[in-house]
């Protein structure tokens, strides 16, 4: 028997639920679904939003030879049973290849289709989870048009949910009653994941309680079935990166309610490490000279979690989170090594001083004999004017003072020792 998923899904554009970004009236997906030129493409996006729906209702729009393989059960020979139709009577309009998960294809699995992707044998639209420009061959993502798709809100996916409703009472003869709430609590609960709503449907309908002339499905019922469902969360996906990201990005904007949050999401998923990486990275990147006395404590925050262990562990994390959240923030420093390495990119590495040079001798070709290294300490406030960089970058500057108490401070000392008017 069928999922649920299955059996409702679309086969037009306009019972596709969610991104009207890409299928809405005259967008760009549509548009190029309607003109039947079908190019490459490459679609990308959490689970459950509609790739493999659309991709669906495209192949069902041409009359090319429709193959489909998935990436994670998928052989080297199973690319070459498809090449091996192009040149027979069921390819002679050409193979559209729907490969799902094309992130789990290895480099030489991908290269074995470019050359057929090229010259227009094979039409590839190809899913993924990952972002594709990390998971996805150069060659063919350059050949490729990547479409986006989105998590579908709760609103969108309410009428989904309530089709399913109906969908399965025609199945099954029963008529379903459904206690105020269960629609929009699982639509939101399920994290805009049509199949995952969908498979709620079906497990509240085949839970629901027997009452005169049919079937009672309570909201109770409903979250103790989908409880879980919300918590889109995948240690080696994308959405691992994006409550990361934003971790870090609230923590830099000073936003301790959104940072606990996203803390809260992280420890809830068990991913303690993620958590005290970016604590101690924020600390130093964000906070860092405006505050640096906060780097030594977060890292204490972060050994008390790691002997602790969850779940107490976030209890040391969020002191960690709320005093980062709250302290003056410089990315001072961040930005003057950001500065140096692109200067050593664009290959500006020059000899080093002879001051400073590692050696105590010079070869017959010196002109000029002697280190002449100037020790500091050796002058007034520690400090004597001297070259250190290479000359090509001779006079460059990677460091600025941020504008806090702490660099204002080291900055008003320097200018006194070293005579800045």
């Amino acid at each position: 028997m069928s999922p649920l998923a299955d059996k409702i899904r679309p086969k037009t554009l306009d019972d596709v639920v969610g991104q009207q970004h890409l299928i809405g009236k005259n967008k760009p997906l549509r548009r190029i679904i309607e003109s039947g030129q079908i190019p490459n493409m490459v679609f990308y996006g959490p689970s459950g939003v509609g790739k493999t729906t659309v991709a669906s209702i495209i192949a069902a729009n041409t009359n090319m030879e429709l193959r489909r393989l998935n990436a994670t059960t998928a052989s080297t020979a199973d690319i070459k049973e498809i090449v091996s139709q192009i040149n027979t009577f069921s390819g002679v309009n050409g193979i559209l290849l729907y490969l799902d998960e094309i992130q789990y294809f290895n480099k030489k699995q991908q290269q074995t289709l470019l050359e057929f992707i090229e010259n227009g044998s094979i039409t590839l639209i190809a899913s993924t989870t990952e972002n594709p420009y990390f998971y996805v061959y150069n060659a063919i993502l350059s050949r490729s048009t990547v479409f986006e798709f989105r998590t579908i809100e709760a609103g969108e996916l309410e009428s989904a949910v309530e089709r399913g409703f109906r969908i399965v009472s025609e199945e099954r003869g029963e008529r379903y009653e459904l206690e105020s709430g269960v629609v929009s609590y699982i639509a939101e609960a399920c994290g805009g994941d049509v199949r995952k709503a969908l498979n709620a449907v079906e497990l509240t309908a085949l839970t629901a309680e027997d009452i005169d002339g049919g079937r009672l499905v309570t909201l109770e019922s409903a979250r103790s079935l989908t409880q879980k469902s919300a918590l889109r969360y995948d240690r080696d996906g994308d959405s691992h990166y994006d409550i990361l990201s934003g971790f870090q990005k609230s923590m830099r904007g000073s936003d301790a309610d959104a940072a606990l949050y996203y803390l809260a999401r992280l420890l809830g998923s068990g991913d303690l490490p993620s958590a005290c990486r970016r604590l101690m990275v924020c600390a130093c990147e964000d906070v860092g000279l405006a505050y640096p006395q906060l780097i030594p404590i977060v890292k204490a925050c972060v050994d008390i979690a790691n002997a602790v262990g969850l779940p107490e562990a976030r209890i040391p994390l969020a002191d960690a989170v709320v005093m980062v959240c709250n302290a003056p923030k410089s990315n001072s420093a961040y930005k003057a090594i950001n500065a140096a390495e692109s200067d050593i990119l664009a290959g500006k590495i020059g000899e080093i001083p002879r001051a400073l040079q590692n050696k105590h001798f010079d070869g017959a070709e010196r002109e000029v004999k002697g280190q002449h290294y100037l020790y500091p300490h050796d002058y007034p406030n520690h400090w004597v004017a001297q070259q250190y960089l290479p000359d090509i970058l001779k006079g460059a500057r990677y460091y600025e003072f941020g504008d806090n108490k702490n660099e204002q401070a080291f900055k008003g000392y320097w200018d006194k020792i070293k005579g800045v008017k």
